[in-house]
Formats: C-alpha cells, sequence, structure tokens
C-alpha cells in the first residue's frame, strides 16, 4: 500500500541563501536513500521557507519489495571430493546459515557452481525512515552549524519542530532531540499557534490558511508578479534582478510588494551607488522610466499584510534616506580628488604578498594591455591611460563601503575628471564579463584591459602555487579563465592563448614556480571549454576532437568544435569517425619503425581499384579543401570530405593494408596517412567513437 510522505523541519529563520540548495540537498539525498532502499516512490516536491524545510514524498510504499538473494560459493569441482563436501563447500554453507544440502547449482557457460539463493522478506518503510531521513539531514551543505540549548546537535539554526506523516499516520522519529509529530506552525506573526496537519496532501492548504506559502517557487513567481504590478501602478518599470529575487523569496514567507519613495535629490548620484544602496542594504527592487533612468522609488518585499501598509512605507523610506545620503556623502567627497591621484595610494595596498601591491599590478596590467592593443589595434594612448587608472577607484570611499562597484565609480570619476570617453568606458569594462551571461567589452581599450587583467591574475597566481583545486578557487581563477574564453571567442580575436600567457608571464619577476606555468596554465584555460560545450549540449567528443590537435587559439578552437558538430550531424560521420580511428589505430602500431607523415604516395605501387579510387579522391579533396582551410572554413572542409566515405569504405573491405611486400606496405600507410591528414587540418575526428 502507498500513500504520500510529508518530511518538515521547522527552524529558526534559514539564511536566505541557503534555502535553495538546502531543499535540492535534501531532496537528493532522500530520493537516493529510498532508490538504495528498493523503497517505491513516484516523485517528489520540496518546501522551503526561512522557518522550514520539508519534503513530501508521493505515493510512497509502506514496505520494501522482498528481495531474492543469490550468493554463489565455490566451484562444484572445489565444493566436493569423491562425492562428500570438502572444506570449502561446508564453509560457504556455514556463512549462509544452511547445510550443504540446502545449497542449489548453478549452470553457466564457465562451469558449474555452488549457489545459495533465499528470500529476503522487505522491512516496513516506517522501521527504515527514520535513520534514512537522519543520514540525508546530517549529510546536507550547511557551512557553518550551531549548537542551542544543552544539546550537542548541530545544524544551520535552533530546530524547534519536527514532523513525519505517512499518510495520516505519524511515524515514529527522534532528531535533534525532538519527536516526530503531526505538529506544525504557521506564520510567526499572522498565525503563530500550533496547526495539526491532516495529511501530507492537505500540507500546503495548511500552512497557506495560515498566511505560509510553502512552495519556494510559488512564492518566488508572487514576488515577481506583485512587483511588476507595483511598478506598473507606479508608471515605472522594476527592474527584477535573479538572485536579488532569489534572496528575498528566501526572507519572507507571506510575501506583499509595497513602493516606497526616495528624495529626488539622490538621482544627482550614479544610479549604480544608489541602486547598489537599495539592494545590497535593504533588498529593495529599483524602477526605472522608459528612457531606462532611475526613478526616486522603490518596492520593498514585506512578510506580513499589515492593516495600514503606509506605516510599513514610511518605516522603510526613513531606513534607505540615511543609506542614500551616505552614498551621496561618498561620491561628493570622491569628487575632490582626482582619479589619478589616487594612483600613488596603491604602492599601499597589497594585491597579494608575493605578487606585491595594486600599483606592482598596475604596472603589470599596462605593459601586457599594450602588448594586445598592438595585436587587436587598438589606441595605444588610450588603453595606457587607462591602464594607469584601472585600479584608482579602489582607493575611494565609495568602493571600500560598496566593492562591487568598482570599475562602475572608475568610469564615473573619470568623466568627471573630463577623461576620454574610452579610456572612462574601458575602465568598467576591465570587469565584464562577470559571469557567463554577462555583456562583454565593447571598447577596444576595454578588451585589452580585461584580458591584460585577467591574465596578469592567472599567471601570477599559478606561479605561486595557489591554482585552484577541488571546490577551492579563492581568486576565482575559473571565473577568470571563463572571462577571457568568452572575450577571445565571442568578439572573435584571432590570438594565441600560449603567447598570451608568455607574455603575462614576462611582466613578473621572482615567479617561485614560473617555468612550470605556461603549460600548466596554458592546459587549465583550454580544458575549460569541456564544461563550456558541455553547457551548450555539446557531446565531450566534439570537444576531445579539437583538444587532441593541441590549437592555442580560443576562438580558431571554436571554430573547430562547431564545424565538426556540424559534421557529426551528417549520415557519412558514424562511418568516417569509425574509419579513422582504424587509421588511427594502424598507424600508430607502425610509428615505431615508420615515419609515418613522411611518406609520399607512389602511383606506380597502387595496384587494386579500390586504393587506385581512394588515392585520386585524396588528391581531389587535399586540392578542394585548401581554399577553405585557408580561411578557416572548416565546416567547408568537413562538408567536403563527407563524401570521401564511400571509397573509405571500399578501401577497408577490398584492400589489405598490411600487405606481405614491404613496399606496397608502406605505399599503403602513406595512403593512410594522407587521409588522416585531410581531417586533422580541423580535428581528430576519430575521437568521436569514444
Amino acid at each position: 500500500m502507498a500513500a504520500d510522505l510529508l518530511f518538515e523541519l521547522g527552524c529558526e529563520e534559514l539564511p536566505p541563501h541557503l534555502l535553495q540548495p538546502l531543499a535540492q540537498s535534501l531532496q537528493q539525498q532522500i530520493e537516493s536513500a529510498l532508490q538504495e532502499a528498493g523503497i517505491p516512490f513516484s516523485s517528489s516536491q520540496t518546501f522551503a521557507t526561512p522557518r522550514r524545510l520539508a519534503l513530501r514524498i508521493h505515493d510512497l510504499a509502506s514496505e520494501q519489495p522482498d528481495q531474492a538473494i543469490e550468493r554463489r560459493g565455490p566451484a562444484i569441482a572445489a565444493a566436493f571430493k569423491d562425492g562428500q563436501p570438502t572444506k570449502a563447500a561446508q564453509g560457504f554453507a556455514a556463512s549462509c546459515g544452511v547445510t550443504v544440502d540446502q545449497l542449489e547449482q548453478l549452470e553457466t557457460d564457465k562451469g558449474s557452481w555452488l549457489v545459495y539463493r533465499s528470500l529476503q522478506a522487505g522491512q516496513s518503510t516506517a522501521s527504515l525512515l527514520p535513520e534514512l531521513l537522519s543520514q540525508a539531514i546530517h549529510q546536507l551543505p550547511v557551512p557553518k552549524r550551531m549548537r542551542w540549548g544543552a544539546t550537542r546537535q548541530e545544524f544551520s539554526r535552533p530546530v524547534h519542530w519536527l514532523v513525519l506523516l505517512h499518510g495520516e499516520q505519524v511515524v515514529p522519529m527522534s532528531l535533534f532531540g525532538l519527536q516526530a509529530g503531526a505538529i506544525t506552525y504557521g506564520h510567526r506573526f499572522h498565525a503563530p499557534q500550533a496547526i495539526t496537519l491532516s495529511s501530507p496532501a492537505d500540507y500546503e492548504a495548511q500552512l497557506e490558511a495560515a498566511h505560509v506559502i510553502a512552495s519556494f517557487d510559488r512564492r518566488r513567481e508572487m514576488i515577481r508578479t506583485q512587483v511588476l504590478a507595483q511598478a506598473e501602478q507606479h508608471q515605472g518599470e522594476a527592474v527584477i534582478d535573479p538572485d536579488l529575487l532569489d534572496e528575498v523569496t528566501g526572507l519572507v514567507e507571506w510575501p506583499v510588494a509595497l513602493t516606497g519613495s526616495f528624495d529626488e535629490g539622490f538621482l544627482a548620484v550614479p544610479d549604480a551607488c544608489l541602486i547598489s544602496s537599495m539592494k545590497a542594504n535593504q533588498k529593495y527592487f529599483h524602477l526605472i522610466d522608459e528612457e531606462g533612468k532611475l526613478l526616486p522609488r522603490f518596492i520593498t518585499i514585506s512578510n506580513i499584510d499589515s492593516q495600514n501598509p503606509s506605516l510599513v512605507i514610511l518605516g522603510n523610506e526613513r531606513v534607505i534616506r540615511p543609506r542614500l545620503a551616505d552614498a551621496a556623502f561618498f561620491f561628493e567627497t570622491d569628487k575632490k580628488t582626482p582619479l589619478d591621484q589616487r594612483a600613488a595610494g596603491l604602492a599601499k595596498v597589497v594585491f597579494q604578498q608575493q605578487l606585491g601591491t595594486l600599483a606592482d599590478k598596475t604596472r603589470r596590467i599596462r605593459a601586457l594591455a599594450l602588448h594586445i592593443a598592438q595585436r587587436i589595434g587598438a589606441d595605444a594612448d588610450h588603453v595606457a591611460r587607462a591602464a594607469e587608472l584601472s585600479k584608482c577607484d579602489l582607493n575611494t570611499e565609495m568602493v571600500l563601503e560598496f566593492p562591487e562597484l568598482q570599475g562602475l565609480m572608475g568610469e564615473a570619476y573619470a568623466l568627471h575628471d573630463g577623461e576620454n570617453p574610452e579610456v572612462c568606458r574601458a575602465l568598467r569594462e576591465q570587469y565584464l564579463p562577470r559571469n557567463a551571461s554577462d555583456a562583454l567589452p565593447a571598447t577596444l581599450a576595454g578588451i585589452c584591459l580585461a584580458l591584460a587583467d585577467r591574465l596578469d591574475t592567472l599567471t601570477g597566481i599559478f606561479g605561486i602555487g595557489q591554482k585552484p583545486s577541488g571546490v577551492k578557487d579563492p581568486f576565482a581563477l575559473r571565473r577568470a579563465t571563463l572571462g577571457v574564453l568568452h572575450i577571445l571567442v565571442h568578439k572573435q580575436l584571432d590570438l594565441d592563448l600560449k603567447e598570451l600567457i608568455q607574455l603575462a608571464l614576462a611582466q613578473h619577476q621572482n615567479l617561485p614556480q614560473a617555468d612550470q606555468v605556461e603549460q600548466s596554465l596554458l592546459d587549465y584555460m583550454l580544458d575549460r571549454f569541456r564544461a563550456w560545450y558541455q553547457a551548450q549540449g555539446l557531446a565531450t567528443e566534439l570537444f576531445l576532437a579539437v583538444r587532441q590537435r593541441g590549437v592555442t587559439h580560443p576562438y580558431d578552437f571554436d571554430r573547430r568544435v562547431q564545424a565538426v558538430a556540424s559534421f557529426s550531424e551528417r549520415a557519412e560521420a558514424s562511418a568516417l569517425a569509425a574509419a579513422n580511428k582504424r587509421v588511427s589505430n594502424i598507424l600508430s602500431k607502425q610509428a615505431s619503425e615508420l615515419d609515418i607523415h613522411s611518406l609520399e604516395i607512389n602511383n606506380a605501387l597502387l595496384t587494386e581499384p579500390a586504393e587506385i579510387t581512394l588515392a585520386e579522391q585524396i588528391a581531389i579533396k587535399q586540392i578542394e579543401v585548401a581554399p577553405s582551410y585557408a580561411k578557416g572554413d572548416y565546416q567547408a572542409a568537413l562538408n567536403l570530405l563527407a563524401s570521401l566515405r564511400e571509397p573509405v569504405d571500399q578501401f577497408f573491405d577490398q584492400v589489405m593494408v598490411m600487405a606481405e611486400d614491404p613496399a606496397l606496405r608502406q605505399n599503403r600507410l602513406a595512403l593512410l596517412a594522407a587521409l588522416q591528414n585531410l581531417f586533422l587540418h580541423t580535428a581528430d575526428i576519430a575521437q568521436l567513437q569514444g
């Protein structure tokens, strides 16, 4: 008999950023445990609010199914001697708790064996759940655990109630010093009294009646809808940052959107300062007009449905006013000192103990950025000036208070100082892209700075032996690498990553592991493409096909992968990939005796019709694909090579490559090498065979 299961852990307010990870981990842990225990269920659903983590398992069986057990023992030949059981047979029987005559015989194509078979009765789900759930809770990814009261139990926050219902029955369980029951609690202010749950199916409805929206996803959508409605009501457009939306969802159980306002005089401060203050400190959504200009209004999400919402709004307006006043004060104070005069102070700020100060980093960025500028045709004067100012805003009051504004404030202060517009914009663009979906630098100076800054950090940190390991990446080197790759690929810059690393290394002095950095960092950066293409839904084999070729130009790397991806969808791809793998295996076995790729085809030694045809087709394709390869049109080249499928198939069907005649054999190996080289100009498509 199956019924829904409800598990709820009632806590003091959990950190909002932990709600989703904890709920998802709880779901994964319990689903895996149930599957491992062999307890059938149909699906599961998570619930997460500031005061609770819950999971509902649909159609959970009341007991494990009976399990057939089969243990293989010794071979019959070793189990009996002269018709009598040996010690091996007797020992095996004893380990199974039976006598030898109770064992069965198993016949296989490899011989006969003693075997023990039995039927183990399934245990009740109720008897298994306490241990299963306890282990799942203790394996949750809680970064910081705390204790409370006299107990030595630990969790993210103190736990105050525990619910475990299977159907309408409470499953006995003890956790965190609490006994499981059917009692939960509603909203802390609107419905603080105990609620007796009737069944898992009624969980959401009973909590909603007590002013709690248990579903994280539903609550998030309610907030989004309310924010959009409030914005429309006040003739504005709400800017809904997904991360802020998630955070706010994790802060409330009963969301109510309210719109407040602030003094228009604050709009003289750069928008980014005001927005950062509203988001970071107060978790407000800001509004813009049709032209994208910031409006003097904000939307806050209250956790109560107040009878007098104007008082709630007034309270929020009183709180935000001094925050915005601080931002205005910092802005006016910072403007009194020109940005370039802050450069001297960078010598007092350590970037990294072994890599020097921000002044040292600035000098390295300037030199590297100028090298890059020369290669992409950027204005050297603009790049040099942008590099000199690139870290100056880190010494401003505004950025010290709001670190997330670095670059944005550099641009604002440089504009105030009358710097060249491209220089100003580059100061902001040096931090782009911040993530995979972020914008890329639009100016050439911004591109130079963004590449130089990241490459300087990457080479420096690798050079002092602090490269990422496992989940630890304190210097965000993965993000820096992806930033470099995104810029080079999407801006279609034909720059050699190996050369860029060499140039960046040349700017450093006395790196302890300098001699190991070039290849190690190059491999690390190019290997980031694996996850990149997986995120695009492309098979890992496509990445490996190009990675094997040692391509170090990211833009060229991407063009090759996209070409191979397109080619792999053709009907001829599988057969040609298999043929290339066969060719690779044959040639690799001969590599120790022959310099395969120095061999030349001798047409006079072509005797079989199939090899003559293949040689003719290879010669034709070498001419046809040359223009495509010359301009990097790998897809066109592979499309031309697709027609080789039939002559290649015929060759392997009709021709013996490893002929007894050495001259004939060597000539056929030369033919295969020429065939392989046609494809290797793009990628090693033999990798498509896995």
